[in-house]
This record gives structure tokens, sequence and C-alpha cells, in this order.
């Protein structure tokens, strides 16, 4: 017997194999859906089924009508920090901008000093009431980075507490070391040798504890440049490390080209790319991950070039980028609405960003990010008119239902 079923329910599978031109979201109305031992088994009609529900399942639920999807994939977080940066807000409404604050001291490296003040325990906790309201917006995976450390055992104390997000909250975690997210003070003008001490003694040692999935890079004149980028991912891929890297967020650097070299599994932000950039992220499978949410807070005024994407058939990921300085938002359907209307994804973009997208930007796309039979029974449930509603609402949808692994939360 099935562990559970649920019936009177209509799926928005994302299904490779049942989404078409008419039916981007592969559906499936008046629908059943089971799982045993947290795997999908069973996607279909409910007057498919071979028999009655109750001699199917051990425990039946009828979900009223409501919509269904995969639980939602927030592929680029930096969840775990300490510190408040809202002062920098008002700044940047007065006119300094976001490269200047960062000049000054502030930015990331404000956040650096928090959290390196902080304690592991300080930190989990802090974690944890951030991710019980992804939770609480129909979220099942997180990407959560490290990168406010900018020391070794700074970025292994956050990537600890990242790992440690799984014990404690019914949730996914795919950790990666940002050890590359800023210079820190204690090497200002001294960039060559931070990047010596990451590709020489952190990779390493990360890699050694396993305590990272990916590495990440952030590229940009305020930050490092590809060639040092370059440095870092060989040493990354020398370690069997994929990696994925901040990409032409301000400016044109060519760095969705760099990702491209590498096979990152994702470039992210990606406002500035240029069209040979796209090519080669198309040939290389790599996903571009927008975040909406940083373009809106920052008030960015350059679109990324969604028409080439959608016309090299490059994969466009949504995640909410959760951080303290440029998006303070944890809701993914939020971001979804964030999407269509600042950058004209299609409401069925938007969810595929939100699931089979976010899947493959991790390496998890034969495991999560569809409803089909095999893979985890990683569920939201939704009390909207159709999966196009979750990008309408200005503030989010609420699921009615979570389930993770086949267990409600």
């Amino acid at each position: 017997m099935w562990d559970t079923l649920w019936t009177d329910v209509h799926l928005a599978t994302m299904a490779p194999s049942r989404v078409t031109e008419s039916d981007p979201y592969g559906c499936i109305k008046n629908a059943a859906i089971a799982q045993k031992d947290g795997i999908i088994t069973w996607v279909g009609k409910k007057e498919d089924l071979s028999g009655s529900p109750q001699t199917l399942a051990r425990n039946v639920h009828s979900m009223g009508g409501h919509w269904a999807t995969p639980g939602l994939i927030d592929a680029h977080t930096h969840l775990v920090y300490a510190g408040d940066r809202s002062n920098e807000f008002a700044r940047r409404l007065e006119g300094v901008s976001y490269q200047k604050i960062a000049q000054e001291g502030g930015g990331i490296n404000a956040t650096v000093t928090a959290t390196r003040a902080a304690s592991e325990d300080i930190l989990l906790e802090l974690a944890i009431k951030r991710a019980k309201r992804m939770i609480a917006g129909g979220t099942t995976t997180l990407e959560v980075k490290s990168g406010y450390g900018l020391t070794l055992e700074d970025e292994l104390k956050l990537l600890r507490v990242a790992r440690n997000l799984e014990k404690h909250l019914p949730i996914r975690v795919h950790t990666t070391f940002l050890g590359a997210h800023a210079l820190p003070p204690e090497y200002k003008y001294k960039q060559k040798a931070y990047v010596a001490t990451l590709v020489d003694e952190m990779l390493p040692r990360v890699a050694k504890e396993k305590l990272a999935d990916s590495v990440d890079a952030f590229c940009e004149t305020i930050a490092f440049t590809p060639s040092e980028v370059a440095q870092i991912f060989e040493a990354a891929t020398t370690l069997n490390l994929p990696v994925r890297i901040h990409a032409d967020q301000m400016s044109d650097s060519d760095s969705c080209s760099l990702a491209a070299r590498f096979k990152a599994l994702s470039a992210d932000h990606v406002e500035y790319a240029n069209e040979e950039g796209v090519k080669a992220m198309a040939k290389a499978g790599t996903v571009a991950m927008l975040l909406p949410g940083a373009f809106y807070f920052i008030r960015e005024t350059k679109l990324p070039p969604i028409e080439w994407f959608r016309k090299y058939n490059v994969p466009m990921g949504l995640a909410t980028d959760c951080n303290p300085g440029t998006s303070p938002v944890m809701d993914m359907t939020t971001i979804m609405n964030m999407a269509c209307t600042l950058m004209r994804l299609t409401p069925a973009e938007a969810l595929h960003g939100a699931t089979t997208i976010g899947a493959k930007a991790l390496g998890l796309q034969k495991h999560i990010g569809v409803l089909q039979e095999g893979y985890s029974a990683d569920v939201s449930f939704w009390p909207v008119s159709g999966p196009h509603e979750l990008s309408y609402w200005i503030g989010g949808v609420t699921p009615s239902a979570r389930v993770f692994k086949g267990q409600y939360d």
C-alpha cells in the first residue's frame, strides 16, 4: 500500500513529459497523487486509480479542489548572517550608490563584521527564523551561501550552520562556499594574497570537511576580476566541486562566458550579460538565475536580456537572493510576481524558474522540481484558481499545506 494518497486536487506537475505549448504547466485536473517512503509513486486522474482510495493507501487526504505544485526551490540565498543594514536602504534612497556605500566600509563588509562577532548558536537561531518564513511560503529546498565570514574559521562556521538547518527543519539545503564574496578588511590592498588564501587554504579545507556542495564567486568591479575567479574555479574543479557565479550584475565583465567555460551550474543576476555570453551559457547548459528582489531593491534599470535567454534556450531560474543588503525577501511567490511585472516573464516561466529550473541550478533535476513518479514527494498545495495565480498576488500566496519528503510540516 502507499503511505499517503491525496485526492480531489489539480496538479501543475511541471513535468517535461506533460508540458505542451498549450499547457506549459503540465496540468492534470481532478487528479490524485501518492507517495511511499517519501517518493512519489503515482500521479494521474483520480478516475484512473485502480481501486477506492482507502484500499490503496494508509492515509487518504481530500484536498478540496486546491492546486498542487512541486515544492518551491530557492536556489540563491545568503541566509546565514547577523546584523542589520536597513540604514543603507535609507542612504540609497538619498542617492548614495551601492558601490560608494561598499567603498566606505558598508555593504558586505558591514555584515561580515556583525557575522564574525556572532556565535554559531546565534547564527543558527537567526537562520532558523528566516528559513521558517520560507517554509511557510511553500519552499522545500534552499541553497545557502557562506560569504559573510571571509576567514577560514568563520566561513566554516557559516557552512556548518547551513548544514545544520536540515537537522532542525523540514527543508533540503544545498550549501555553497562563497569565500570570494568581498575582500576582507585585513586584506585591503592585498587582493592577490586573499585569492591565494582562498585557493591554497580555504577551498581544500572546505572540501576536506565536506561542508559545501558547490563554490561561488562574485565577479564584479567591486569584488573579484574574471582572472581571479578563474583561479578559484580551477581549484574548485580540481576538488570536484561544481561552480556558480555572481555574474554581470553591475557591469559587463563577460563573466557569463567565464561561467560557461567552467560549465557552471548557474550564472546569477546577469543584468549586463552580453549576447556571446548568453550563447556560451546555452552550449554549457548553465542556468541564468534571475534575482528580481535585488533588481527591485537597488532600483536597477538595466533588465537582464530575457529575449536572448529565450532565443538561445537558456533556462531561467528564480530565487529570493535573501540577504540583508540588497534583497530582504523570503517568499518565492513574491519573487515570481516581481519576475513577471519587472522582467516580463510569463507566470509559467516564473513557476518553472521556481521549480524545475531551480532544481537544475542545484544539480538536483533528477530528484526534485516536478510531480512525477520517482521524484521526492515535495509538494505545496495552494488555494488558487490555477497555477497562474501564484504570480498574481503582490506580497505572495500562502500554501494551504506543504509536504516535504512525503510528510506534512
